[in-house]
């Protein structure tokens, strides 16, 4: 039994169309891979230059002991300083995308000035005990008193007091 010539035409057809897709989303997958693999080859070229000359900057100012922290470091010298570059490169492009920029002094001013106004009010104190926000500021200075003191023991290295030799 033969099948009728538009059922097979119809089939060819679809098999054509088929083709075509599947060589249009190959082409334009390794269009996008060949792409991304620039880049990527292209940043690496970049985290290797600017690695290098963070080195090199790093032993001009160090001096002799930025030579034997070198030598030191051996075998890791070269992926800590790959990996210090790449870090700062995708910390460059965050800052870039992200239109990160540091605070203006006038930000800073206005901020504490408008902070230091509401604590000197003497209204300001009477209020927070009335509406009961006293206890919640009292706890976030309690915990910002916390983490000064745990910051004191991390750089004291010791629990109590200075380690005396």
């Amino acid at each position: 039994m033969s099948l009728p010539s538009s059922l097979i035409r119809h089939s060819l057809t679809r098999q054509a169309i088929h083709r075509q897709r599947a060589s249009a989303s190959k082409r334009f997958a390794s269009s996008s891979t060949e792409n991304a693999q620039q880049k990527a080859q292209e940043a690496l070229a970049s985290a290797q230059k600017n690695a290098g000359k963070l080195w090199e900057s790093a032993q001009k100012w160090l001096g002799p002991l930025g030579e034997r922290a070198g030598n030191l470091l051996g075998a890791y010298k070269q992926p800590l300083l790959y990996n210090l570059s790449v870090t700062r490169e995708v910390l460059k492009q965050i800052y870039v995308k992200e239109g990160l920029a540091p605070p203006s002094l006038a930000t800073f001013r206005e901020t504490y000035a408008s902070i230091w106004g509401q604590i000197t009010k003497p209204g300001f104190v009477g209020g927070l005990v009335r509406s009961g926000d006293f206890g919640r500021v009292g706890i976030y200075g309690l915990q910002a008193y916390g983490i000064f003191k745990i910051g004191e023991i991390v750089g004291r290295r010791n629990l109590v007091g200075y380690p005396i030799h």
